[in-house]
């Protein structure tokens, strides 16, 4: 009965902390976005996946941090209660919510590897100067893309390096190593396993500043953000018969008017670059310390407020 009673309470916890924590997050994420626009694509990209994944990092911090362990050490073993109904049903969604992300997880993982393996199934590699591998397909689509989480690689297709002059298909390939060096791939297969309804517009708003901060990481001069521009354009024009896995990172993807805005993005290009503040990591620090020192201070008269609230919880 005990091991039942801290699986509830472990389950309800972690499932009322991150739904509150991501109906808060749909109710803020514009705001953080807009406070955001001053910011380098690249850590307002960070900012918006971050914010996105901060529900799960509260949930497992409280119910790993607090409600476990105050369960374990102020429940009575010897007592024996019944398990009233909320924590059931909570305990209920909470294993439906964790089979969804694992399921959808699993999906998209699937569905990449399936359609890499029929890209890739003929391909040779290209002589470059790039830190991965590319390889060069057969297809015409997708002329351009970043596959792989484990083993990153490019494909490249036949027309693209038929379209791209010199210059236009290394700012390409510049494009598609920023995504692998960051790891968005992986950042993607994240996001598959942590699902909430409403969160797309989130996770919109994300690939596309990871996009843009991708094109920032590969000039370096007006001449290579026209280049890339130009790649941009002539790309596009290629017409895809079939979307590109989730799990891929294709230098071409989304709306018509994000690619529009990305080439008007370049086009308009001046190097300079975006304000930084360089204080930001003493600030950090400045309130991380005193913060840590209060946590620990105040940690366990906090497990037995916890354990209190679980208790009127689960009766």
């Amino acid at each position: 009965m005990f091991a039942l009673r801290l699986v509830a309470v472990t389950f309800s916890v972690f499932v009322l902390v991150y739904c509150g924590m991501s109906l808060a997050v749909l109710c803020t994420w514009r705001r953080i976005c807009h406070y955001g626009d001053g910011l380098p694509l690249q850590r307002l990209a960070q900012l918006l996946f971050f914010w996105r994944l901060f529900p799960l990092f509260i949930a497992i911090l409280i119910t790993a941090g607090f409600a476990v362990p105050s369960f374990l050490l102020l429940e009575p073993r010897a007592i024996v209660e019944p398990i009233g109904s909320a924590p059931i049903v909570l305990a209920l969604f909470g294993t439906v919510l964790a089979a969804l992300g694992l399921g959808n997880a699993a999906l998209s993982w699937r569905r990449a590897c399936s359609t890499v393996s029929s890209w890739t199934s003929a391909a040779e590699p290209v002589q470059s100067v790039a830190s991965v591998p590319v390889l060069r397909i057969q297809r015409s689509i997708p002329p351009l893309t970043a596959a792989g989480i484990l083993r990153s690689k490019i494909l490249l297709s036949g027309s693209a390096e038929f379209l791209l002059n010199g210059n236009e298909l290394r700012t390409a390939l510049n494009h598609e190593i920023a995504h692998i060096h960051r790891r968005d791939n992986l950042k993607k297969l994240l996001l598959r396993f942590v699902p909430f309804l409403g969160m797309r517009a989130l996770e919109t708003a994300w690939l596309e500043a990871s996009e843009m901060a991708a094109d920032d990481a590969a000039i370096c001069s007006t001449a290579d953000a026209l280049d890339l521009a130009a790649a941009l354009i002539k790309l596009s024009r290629l017409k895809p018969a079939e979307a590109a896995p989730d799990l891929t990172a294709a230098l071409v993807q989304g709306r018509a008017a994000i690619i529009h805005a990305r080439v008007e993005r370049l086009i308009s290009w001046t190097g300079e670059a975006q304000p930084r503040s360089s204080s930001s990591a003493t600030m950090i620090l400045s309130f991380s310390i005193p913060a840590i020192g209060l946590f620990l201070i105040t940690y366990g008269s906090l497990l037995a407020d916890v354990h209190q609230a679980t208790e009127w919880l689960v009766r």
